[in-house]
């Protein structure tokens, strides 16, 4: 009896290889470089809102203790810290990823696209590069992530691992391209990093805790090292996607509805675009209205919309009935988000965050300090809210994220919501005008309104930027 046949050749490590080598930014549409540019914009704002989290001062703390302050070739944003690009990209990444306030596409799995981007960002300062060459590393890591997280049959997280596990195959590919690797450096970059980056969902499941935001920021941090030894000459397996025990025959191993779990192999590299008239993956990619996790935001909508349209009063509150799919109950509605005691905790909690929205009447950063989230007082209220898994949602998801919010008031009245595309969504896209009102409230109280007027500008002219001096001269306070 014959054993299993493996790949041996044409692996998709070399498909994608040949694709990054070969991308110039004339290559790129219209829309994905604008779409880049107001990413940035997004991510940068949280960045600044993110610098002021303690988890962020503590990993910049442990950094400056493990390096002091002998300097580098790159600058951590609002610190000024300045240090070596693998340490750069991971802690602009994880200031970019603490709030959970960043960029969100959720296919069969996850992903937060900009989590990788405090890579292309620390190869890009350190290499002296244009805003053009930070676009096209940019537009790189959106369209290697969110096609890895569109493949899975079913996604990895069904099965209890978390997308960080995917990130570390795209982001030494982003890396690697603000680099200049050649294709066999690319291919052994991606075999480096994704070796020794696979992440544990447990990171997402009950109680939360700082790792939550930290895991695919890591996985960042992996891209750009593996890229750094790979342009040395350092070796890695060319088959981690598609060969012995590579990603697609690992999790083959495991079992869904009956069925083995598997990979559309072929999906991940099919008709990727080449040409100024194709559409890049970046250009379906949402942004977040709230700070809290993405599959809270339809919730969260339907209630503010029924709250605002009847002027409901706390008081008057008997029940708030959440239906959503199975994942997001299960996600943001195990007994552990209903006494949140962090952030980490709160952002993933429904009865959370519809409880403080509907006594705030906003959701805000500041609805996640400790002191708000600690507040006895709420506790009566996010025991008012129900979540229950809705079955005729499933077929739905994820083209769209159906939410249905009935709020039943003291004397029996009843109140009925759904949203099925939440604000952010590419079908109802944040304007640049209210990315400016978001950034400017993560950023004012960081460094002050004018730098942030004129860094938004800055970045919105980023394809005209010579270098990135500009950008961190504005960023650092």
């Amino acid at each position: 009896m014959s054993g299993p046949a493996y790949k041996t050749d044409g692996f998709v490590s070399y498909d994608l290889a040949r694709w990054v080598a070969g991308l110039k930014y004339e290559d790129l549409s219209p829309g994905a470089i604008e779409k880049a540019k107001l990413f940035w914009y997004d991510s940068v704002g949280c960045a600044l809102g993110g610098s002021q989290t303690e988890d962020a001062g503590i990993l910049l703390g442990h950094h400056r203790a493990m390096h002091g302050d002998a300097g580098g070739d790159c600058t951590c944003l609002v610190s000024g810290y300045r240090t070596n690009p693998v340490d750069a990209a991971f802690l602009n990444s994880h200031m970019i990823r603490a709030m959970d306030y960043n960029d969100i596409y959720w296919k069969a799995d996850p992903a937060h696209p900009s989590d990788l981007l405090g890579g292309p960002l620390a190869v890009c300062e350190m290499k002296g590069l244009s805003g053009r060459d930070l676009i096209l590393a940019t537009v790189v890591a959106y369209e290697i992530e969110m096609r890895l997280v569109e493949i899975g049959r079913p996604g990895v997280r069904e099965y209890g691992w978390h997308h960080a596990t995917l990130t570390g195959f795209a982001a030494p590919y982003a890396a690697g391209k603000a680099l200049g690797l050649s294709e066999e450096q690319l291919v052994n970059a991606a075999g480096i990093c994704a070796s020794r980056t696979g992440s544990l969902g447990a990171v997402t499941a009950g109680k939360l805790t700082m790792m939550k935001n930290t895991v695919d920021p890591w996985a960042t941090r992996m891209g750009v090292e593996s890229a750094l030894l790979a342009s040395r000459g350092y070796s890695g397996p060319e088959h981690i996607f598609d060969g012995k025990e590579g990603l697609f025959h690992v999790f083959g191993h495991s079992v869904c509805g009956g069925e083995p779990c598997t990979f559309d192999g072929e999906g991940l590299v099919r008709d990727l675009p080449a040409g100024a008239g194709d559409a890049y993956r970046i250009e379906s990619c949402g942004m977040k209205s709230f700070p809290i996790e993405a599959l809270s935001h339809a919730p969260l909508s339907a209630m503010m919309k029924i709250v605002a349209e009847h002027s409901i009063d706390p008081d008057d509150v008997a029940e708030i009935k959440v239906e959503v799919i199975a994942r997001a109950a299960d996600i943001l509605g195990d007994p552990h988000k209903y006494r949140p005691t962090s952030r980490e905790t709160a952002d993933h909690s429904l009865p959370y965050s519809l409880a403080v929205g509907l006594v705030d009447g906003k959701v805000t950063p500041l609805q996640f300090e400790d002191e708000r989230v600690r507040d006895p007082a709420l506790i009566p209220i996010i025991d008012k809210v129900k979540v229950v898994a809705n079955e005729e949602f499933e077929s739905r998801f994820p083209e769209f994220q159906p939410s249905r919010v009935t709020i039943t008031l003291t004397d029996g009245t009843s109140h009925v919501r759904q949203v099925d595309v939440p604000k952010g969504d590419p079908r109802d896209p944040m304007t640049q005008a209210e990315i400016k009102v978001k950034f400017d409230a993560l950023g004012a109280g960081v460094i002050g309104q004018d730098r942030c007027d004129a860094l938004g500008e800055w970045i919105m002219n980023l394809d005209g930027q010579a270098d990135l001096d500009g950008l961190f001269s504005l960023a650092v306070r």
